[in-house]
């Protein structure tokens, strides 16, 4: 295997279940772990990344931090590379809300069409809001225009261009990619060839390798690297965010 895509470890607001697009927001201690397991789980399965692709968020910079201090231990260093168009989908007006209370303010199936569907973008945040992220200092250097709220085919369309820079320099090297939920999905849809239909029901769990054979171009998917109860049980997991129940999922 030469490409690798990690979602960044839990973060503080996937802890308290909020929307959390573009908003930077640091890992918690369960996703501090989930980031070093993850390195010792790309060691134990013989990968040594040449370069590394991150975003410009926080909980994507500090879980490839915690992973490239595995490798240090064995004296392995490799390049960092930060894109923006690897940042999560951007949620609009939603962010730093709580997925269950929009939930039973808007309905449970409104909110799902929100987090899942391929083409509906949520609420666009207004210009010059805090959210709006030529507020912020981190996107001072990009000349693009960013969004204010994004749909994950809207995801699609911005992280094309550093998808085929990934696959180009995987058939080079070997690549990690250290992103969020909604870029990967972005990118598992391209690598995938997955229908609009198909891509909804995919989700990215925490922490997690996901690892990809490229040769010449040629795709070869292995799949997740790890223990298969404990994915399955954090896909679920990603699955029931929006969904009301008695504890947050």
């Amino acid at each position: 295997m030469n490409l690798v895509f990690i979602r960044h470890g839990q973060s503080l607001w996937n802890l308290e279940n909020k929307f959390t697009g573009w908003v930077d927001i640091d890992l918690s201690e369960r996703g501090e772990v989930e980031a070093k397991t993850a390195g010792v789980t790309l060691i134990d399965n013989n990968f040594y990344p040449e370069i590394c692709f991150t975003s410009y968020l926080k909980r994507s910079i500090n879980t490839a931090a915690h992973i490239v201090e595995s490798y240090k231990k064995m004296n392995i260093t490799f390049e960092n590379v930060k894109k923006w168009e690897l940042n999560e989908r951007h949620y609009g007006a939603l962010q730093g809300l709580d997925k269950i209370e929009t939930a039973k303010k808007y309905g449970q199936e409104q909110v799902q069409i929100w987090r899942r569907s391929f083409d509906t973008s949520p609420p666009m945040a207004e210009q010059n809001s805090e959210h709006d992220p030529k507020t912020h200092e981190l996107y001072n250097d990009i000349e693009s225009k960013l969004p204010l709220g994004e749909s994950l085919k809207d995801v699609v369309l911005r992280v094309v261009k550093t998808y085929e820079q990934i696959i180009a320099t995987a058939n080079e090297k070997s690549v990690l990619v250290v992103a969020h939920g909604n870029s990967i999905r972005a990118m598992v849809k391209l690598l995938d060839n997955l229908s609009d239909k198909e891509i909804v029901d995919v989700n990215i769990p925490t922490g997690i390798p996901l690892a990809y054979n490229i040769s010449d171009n040629n795709i070869e998917k292995i799949g997740y690297l790890g223990d298969e109860e404990a994915i399955n049980n954090l896909a679920k997991e990603v699955e029931m965010q929006s969904k009301i129940t008695d504890k947050k999922g």
